[in-house]
């Protein structure tokens, strides 16, 4: 919370350059100085997109000394910008998540590519390069004018992740800092900014949410009290973890229908019951583009008067998305059920999770003939037992995603050296394939090296995450149970000899790129936005 309150005072001041003329104390500050002409640039800019970063056109203008350039600490993202259609002045500030430690401690930054002063700066603003001349004395007349005509417009704080350091979980993560650094930073702006007795100008924010049960009360107000009044937050991602499900569709029901692109619930125990209250909830999201869920059990084996209204239920909204690209259903029972699922949804998906849901051979026949199949950039099957009759259904999906597929996770899918061998034909078909997981699987050196032979035609392969081999194991029971090799302790010598035989033949075959390794945990999996 020290660190929040340090982000807070040290936006609220930067925030206090940009609504009034600069204190005394700080008036031959170079970093104030810039922070000021700044403030008073402006160029006509297209519509922004939420979360992307701001084209070299949307720079300022008029530009400060050379002797006032910011300090590369603080580069990267505060933008002077006149709404041109309207003829209303604002400004943009864009927070990446990249930048947004630095722009936290330093704020008022610069891109370094073009620097405020420079020929090139002037020319992409859309301004004369050839009208040199010095920028305007913070005390002249035309300060005051300017500072009243650019209010902030966007503030985007978008792409703000958790740093994975552990924290009190009384306390709010980073992500859900976002929205209180916002409020923070409009109410002292507004009120530097608006006259009396004039309406402040609409502001809106840009975040990405995550929500849990110590963050939920202030995310409430503060998307109450933006209701009808000229703060509009637009959440582009929500994931609410352990979030009781009457405050899921209260928050729900707070947010902004246009923006949310994402919404995750995976880390909630809703069951098929709990879904069938809040999808419909989800579903008003008509651009929502990815949706995130578990444990959705749908199971034909053992259907329930009141399951099979529900699932009824919950498919009847999922044909309501018209944008959904993305849909994760993992550990969701949906046996002999995935045809109805997939049957309901109006546009084909580009990533589909179905880890640990129990697959039959005829739920993957249904999906290597769906329009689904030959769309596919993501598609992760773990913990699905493909070693018998759900080989060769599996091996026809792949033949049908061979031509899109970037990204395939199998692990703990029962592959053996059999599985594999015969897959490969398959396999390297997949020419743009960047990331293979076969963690957990019963595979032995020998078929470890066959796949790092074969797989040398797959030239955009980067990451391969590969088992243990079982040669490295000792009194293996045979065939392995995947909790076996997840626990089972390996003879380190005897793997070390393994890496390093692995590593000469990537050398020899002139693949030192290519990452070969068994760590699952440090391999996160690629977010559908940036495939």
């Amino acid at each position: 919370m020290r660190c929040l309150a340090r982000m807070l005072t040290r936006l609220h001041q930067c925030f206090s350059l940009l609504s009034k003329d600069n204190p005394p104390e700080l008036e031959e500050s170079g970093e104030v100085a810039s922070c000021l002409a700044q403030r008073d640039a402006h160029a006509c800019v297209p519509e922004h997109t939420a979360g992307a970063p701001v084209p070299a056109s949307c720079l300022p203008g008029p530009a400060p000394a050379a002797s006032r350039a910011l300090p590369p600490a603080v580069q990267g993202g505060l933008h002077g910008q006149e709404d041109c259609c309207a003829s209303r002045a604002g400004a943009h500030v864009a927070l990446p998540a990249a930048q947004l430690p630095a722009a936290v401690a330093g704020m008022c930054p610069l891109q370094p590519s073009l620097a405020a002063g420079t020929p090139q700066h002037r020319e992409h603003a859309g301004c004369d390069p050839g009208a040199d001349g010095p920028a305007p004395h913070p005390r002249d007349g035309g300060w005051h004018t300017a500072s009243l005509q650019h209010a902030l417009r966007v503030l985007d704080m978008t792409g703000l992740l958790d740093d994975g350091v552990e924290q009190d979980p009384g306390t709010m993560s980073m992500w859900d800092c976002t929205a209180a650094v916002a409020r923070t930073c409009i109410a002292q702006q507004q009120g530097g900014t608006v006259e009396p007795g004039q309406a402040p100008l609409p502001v809106e924010v840009r975040v990405d949410l995550r929500v849990n049960r110590a963050s939920y009360a202030f995310l409430r107000e503060a998307l109450r009290s933006s209701v009808g009044s000229p703060l509009r937050l637009c959440c582009r991602d929500l994931r609410a973890e352990d979030l009781p499900m009457r405050n899921t569709v209260a928050l729900l029901q707070l947010l902004d229908a246009g923006c949310l692109r994402r919404v995750d619930l995976r880390f909630n125990n809703l069951g098929l019951r709990g879904l069938s209250v809040i999808i419909p909830h989800v579903a008003r999201f008509q651009h929502l583009a990815s949706l995130r869920l578990h444990y959705v059990h749908g199971d034909s084996r053992q259907p329930s008067v009141d399951g099979e209204d529900n699932f009824r239920y919950f498919l009847a909204q999922m044909g309501r998305f018209t944008c959904l690209r993305e849909l994760s259903m993992g550990s969701s029972l949906l046996s002999g059920r995935l045809d109805q699922l997939l049957s309901t949804l109006q546009s084909p998906l580009e990533s589909l999770e179905l880890a640990f849901c129990a697959l039959l051979p005829e739920d993957l026949r249904f999906l290597a003939r769906s329009p689904h199949a030959v769309h596919l950039k993501k598609l992760d099957l773990s913990g699905n037992d493909l070693s018998g009759g759900q080989l060769e259904p599996f091996q026809g999906l792949l033949q049908a995603a061979a031509a899109t597929l970037l990204h395939l996770e199998l692990t703990e899918c029962q592959l053996a050296d059999p599985q594999l061998l015969s897959t490969l034909p398959v396999l390297t078909r997949c020419a743009s394939l960047r990331y293979l997981g076969l963690y957990g699987n019963p595979l032995s050196m020998a078929g470890l090296k066959e796949l790092l032979r074969d797989s040398v035609v797959q030239a955009e392969l980067r990451t391969v995450v590969h088992p243990f081999p079982v040669d490295c194991y000792e009194g293996l029971p045979w065939p392995p149970p995947a909790s076996v090799l997840l626990e089972a302790s390996i003879n380190e010598e005897k793997f070390a000899r393994v890496e390093a035989e692995l590593h000469q033949l990537l050398l020899a075959s002139g693949r030192a790129h290519v990452l070969w390794t068994t760590d699952i945990y440090g391999r996160l999996a690629a977010d559908y936005f940036s495939l």
